[in-house]
């Protein structure tokens, strides 16, 4: 599917709706799936999940996903977020939208904080350092 100028998660949720008969638009969610997606654990695996995450966490890439969140963004971070993608696209061949750079980058942020700790490149920018 080509990226698109937005994000690409409307019509990402839309076509994975349709594709698993699910009830986009009705207000109604599907019921769970059958089978863990790739890089989830079973739900009974969650308190082995806390450590050794750094090697096992992957970006979860063009897949539906069930949990959102809103982040708010400045003009100039958006025109960034914007030219990245068009860069991946123009330099690289990576037709990728928005949503999937930023799971990208937050997966490599995560990682590095769980295996850099204190020294991570996320608690030094936080830091001011």
């Amino acid at each position: 599917m080509p990226a698109q100028g937005g994000d690409g998660e409307g019509t990402e949720h839309a076509a994975a709706g349709a594709e698993q008969g699910g009830t986009r638009g009705t207000g109604e969610r599907p019921g769970p799936r059958q089978g863990a997606q790739e890089g989830s654990a079973a739900q009974g695996d969650a308190p082995a999940r806390k450590r050794g995450r750094a090697s096992a966490r992957r970006p979860s890439g063009r897949e539906r996903h069930d949990e959102k969140i809103t982040v708010y963004v400045s003009a100039e971070e958006l025109m960034d977020l914007e030219h990245a993608r068009l860069v991946l696209r123009g330099e690289h061949g990576l037709a990728v939208d928005r949503g999937r750079i930023v799971r990208e980058a937050v997966a490599v942020v995560l990682a590095d904080l769980e295996s850099r700790g204190d020294a991570s490149i996320l608690v030094r920018r936080l830091r001011g350092r």
